[in-house]
């Protein structure tokens, strides 16, 4: 978890709090969606300090431009500002508690997290790193084995074509034939193991269905 911090010269109770939840930070001198920092990271931290108008004007930029999950660092006077301002993830007020904060950045990192990932019962897709999980164990998919499994874990219980699949997976540009859409299949079961081959159904001369 990469977490941008502006200002540089935050308060220490915020650096305390960033060390307690494992984070690493990275300062960012520049507030504004084209630093590579902010762009790198996971989350942005920002004390709002003497300049809070300032201050939120540029986050909410970055928030526009790149959807960057937002803590802020207030002070009480300053919750009036806060409550006016869109697209602010979270907050804390200042004194800073090393532990609320280490609370708040976790909880948010679990809620990016979800976001990212494609859930069928023990099956988990990473859709950031491409990385599949089963029962907590890696898979090692190829890339379109990956992207097969995605497509047919979000659209469940319907049935697929093979054409149907080519065109959805592969795209319309791909000239394979549907004898690709098996093999990718039997790859899949393959490494789904024998108890969960069972998720790809084989409809007789129509496709595929998943769940």
């Amino acid at each position: 978890m990469n977490i941008a911090i502006h200002p540089p010269d935050c308060s220490e109770s915020i650096l305390d709090g960033l060390l307690l939840a494992g984070a690493t930070h990275v300062a960012a001198p520049e507030l504004v969606p084209e630093e590579r920092v902010i762009n790198d990271a996971d989350i942005l931290l920002v004390e709002l300090g003497d300049q809070p108008i300032r201050r939120l004007r540029e986050v909410t930029r970055i928030v526009e431009e790149i959807g960057l999950p937002v803590i802020l660092a207030i002070s009480l006077d300053q919750l009036a500002l806060v409550d006016s301002t869109n697209g602010i993830s979270d907050f804390i007020t200042a004194p800073v508690d090393p532990l609320e904060l280490r609370l708040r950045v976790q909880r948010l990192s679990k809620e990016e997290q979800t976001d990212d990932l494609v859930v069928f019962k023990d099956l988990e897709l990473n859709t950031l790193n491409y990385q599949a999980t089963l029962a907590s164990k890696p898979i090692d998919l190829t890339f379109m084995e990956y992207e097969l499994l995605r497509f047919l874990v979000e659209n469940p219980i319907r049935v697929w074509s093979r054409e149907q699949l080519l065109s959805k997976v592969w795209g319309y540009d791909y000239y394979g034939g549907a004898r690709t859409v098996d093999v990718h299949i039997r790859r899949l079961r393959s490494k789904l193991g024998e108890e969960r081959a069972s998720w790809i159904t084989t409809v007789r001369s129509v496709g595929y269905r998943f769940g």
